[in-house]
């Protein structure tokens, strides 16, 4: 699991902080928070919260970055799920490389194109995102599919039996089987 963050300006110029967990494996990301001013107190929480909603459940290490907000008490928090935090190398974005992958796609997909108004409509945005890119969108590292249909043969569907349904006011469409 990798564990990272991202800052989105808001129309108010306001600066918000975005933490989030991504697994290796499976590419599921878990958006834990948003937040004008991170600390360390914050992102603990956030990671007790993930613990306790059993996302560390079979996780054998954690890689984060350096960032100050990440203190000894996360760490503790990581190490009592039977993990291994490990920080990435000074200067070297590629190490996390899937956490930094995921912050591409939401700038590129989202925050490029949405002017967000406050934390409340950012919360609301990166968890619609976060529901998208979990269960509907192809990831190319794990064969075109999306996280949560790993293991499940795509269906055939006759064209015309496909609607379309419209994400963050039809900045994002998915496809799906019609109703019979």
């Amino acid at each position: 699991m990798a564990c990272g963050s991202f800052t989105v300006e808001t129309v108010f110029l306001k600066t918000l902080y975005v933490l989030f967990f991504i697994e290796l494996a499976t590419r599921r990301v878990h958006i834990a928070g948003v937040i004008a001013n991170p600390d360390s107190a914050w992102v603990t929480q956030q990671a007790r919260n993930l613990s306790m909603d059993g996302g560390l459940r079979n996780v054998r290490f954690l890689i984060r970055d350096r960032d100050s907000k990440y203190t000894c008490s996360f760490d503790d928090v990581i190490r009592s799920e039977h993990a291994r935090p490990i920080k990435t190398p000074i200067r070297s974005p590629r190490a996390n490389a899937l956490a930094e992958r995921f912050v591409g796609t939401f700038r590129r997909e989202v925050s490029d194109r949405v002017l967000i108004l406050g934390r409340g409509h950012l919360l609301r945005v990166a968890s619609e995102f976060e529901v998208h890119y979990n269960s509907h969108r192809p990831h190319q590292g794990i064969c075109l599919q999306a996280p949560e249909t790993i293991g499940f043969e795509p269906e055939l569907v006759p064209f015309g039996e496909i609607r379309r349904r419209r994400l963050l006011g039809g900045l994002i469409s998915e496809y799906h089987e019609a109703a019979a």
